[in-house]
């Protein structure tokens, strides 16, 4: 596929989320998309490697939906909690370039291909940190400091709120990205959502364009600052969630 048929469908594949976006962003998700492939062959970053099956479950699904927070006339600081080959937080920063990102893995391969990704698509206002969410949500430069907390990462949500809302300030929001159903999950987990000073302000379902792939984006809203005693040590969140 040539290089004028894949910015093509680039177009296309936000147009479908009703975004439109200037030509320098749609070179960056090319060659962000040709990085990962690249780098991709040698470890594991992720196993949708096909670029239409790339834009439409990994660079899409990264900013369905977003635009309806985000407001541009305002300093916003957000940080992507286990963002892996850099989903969701690459992309936001592509598309909204005024964010202010750190995006955070605790396996530091993946966090120096973050870092090259940053420097090859000249991506100001971002960072990339190799640190556990357990460590970094206790250190007072990260803790309670973003309006935003996003996580793709694979895990039940009480164990992630654990993981993400200690970073986010009061009044600030985390924002879980799950696939499938999850009404039974979200249940389970409300009781650790106010324990760590939050509560659930909304869940949007919807199917993401041009897939069979059911999605929720669930809202958590901090009330309050979340209690010392969060985040346990490392490990325990996800062999202890709270109850």
């Amino acid at each position: 596929m040539d290089k004028e048929k894949k910015l093509q469908l680039l177009e296309e594949a936000f147009a479908e989320i009703h975004l439109r976006l200037e030509s320098y962003q749609y070179e960056q998700f090319l060659q962000y998309y040709e990085m990962l492939i690249e780098k991709n062959k040698v470890m594991n970053l992720t196993s949708i490697t096909e670029f239409e099956e790339v834009i439409h479950k990994h660079f899409a699904d990264s900013v369905v939906n977003f635009e309806k927070i985000v407001d541009n006339s305002k300093k916003i600081s957000l940080i992507d909690v286990g963002t892996g080959a850099g989903f969701p937080g690459i992309p936001i920063k592509i598309v909204y370039p005024f964010i202010k990102i750190v995006l955070l893995d605790s396996l530091n391969k993946r966090v120096k291909f973050l870092q090259e990704v940053i420097e090859s698509l000249e991506l100001q206002d971002i960072i990339a940190i190799h640190s556990r969410a357990e460590d970094a949500g206790r250190n007072v430069q990260y803790r309670e400091t973003f309006d935003y907390c996003v996580s793709r990462a694979v895990a039940n949500l009480a164990t992630l709120s654990e993981y993400c809302l200690p970073f986010v300030k009061v009044g600030g929001c985390f924002i879980s990205y799950k696939a499938g159903a999850v009404e039974e999950e979200l249940e389970q987990s409300k009781k650790a959502i106010q324990l760590l000073g939050a509560e659930v302000e909304e869940k949007k379902d919807f199917i993401l364009p041009n897939t069979d792939i059911h999605r929720s984006m669930i809202y958590i809203r901090k009330v309050k600052s979340t209690s010392q005693r969060y985040p346990r040590k490392s490990g325990m969140p996800s062999k202890e969630p709270l109850k």
